[in-house]
């Protein structure tokens, strides 16, 4: 598969049932209905109720979509279906109905819309949804420059040779780790990051 822009989330309302579904796509007869009608697998994935199938293509993915409700009714399975495209702007799943951005615009535009929303976000929760984290070579160089950045306001998490710097959105941290690469001796490793850490945030 080249890509997999493209999902069929199927819901249940028993989650007891979700081994049960991802097991029956697997099964001999499914794949071979499916490789008749798409050429090619499709890739599945499941949560706590619900299971997705990853599809290359908008007409991969509805195929896989009527084949998973033929299998499902066949077994008296109840589910709900839903066809989702991923936004690379948003950087979210979304229906086939929303508009991509085309235009140079549109694109700048959708992505302050995203920045906008994280930063909200972080600023609601207390929890930064970014940081830049960066591994000093030494212990010395790491205390220096955590003093240096919490002297700026910045929020700094300090282990060892480790430094975590939180930030309110992906923009804001890919700019604190230019600067960190910049101040940091060359063999410093540097980058921006999705937050992992629930610590409390402080905004600067």
């Amino acid at each position: 598969m080249d890509s997999d822009d493209w999902r069929v989330t199927i819901s249940l309302a028993d989650p007891a049932l979700v081994e049960r579904v991802r097991r029956s796509f697997g099964e001999h007869q499914v794949e071979e209905d499916m490789r008749r009608r798409l050429g090619r697998h499709i890739a599945v994935s499941a949560g706590e109720s619900q299971v997705f199938l990853y599809a290359g293509t908008e007409f991969a993915a509805r195929e896989a979509e009527q084949v998973a409700r033929d299998v499902l009714a066949q077994r008296d399975i109840p589910a709900d279906f839903a066809l989702q495209h991923w936004h690379p702007a948003a950087e979210e799943w979304e229906s086939p109905d929303v508009a991509m951005p085309r235009t140079d615009a549109e694109l700048r535009a959708e992505h302050q819309r995203l920045e906008d929303a994280e930063t909200a976000e972080s600023l609601a929760t207390g929890v930064a949804q970014w940081e830049a984290r960066a591994e000093l070579p030494s212990h010395h160089e790491a205390v220096a420059l955590a003093g240096k950045l919490r002297t700026e306001g910045r929020a700094v998490v300090r282990r060892w040779k480790f430094l975590v710097v939180f930030a309110n959105n992906s923009d804001d941290a890919t700019e604190l780790a230019e600067q960190i690469r910049r101040e940091a001796p060359p063999d410093a490793t540097v980058r921006a990051e999705a937050s992992g850490l629930r610590l409390p945030f402080i905004p600067f």
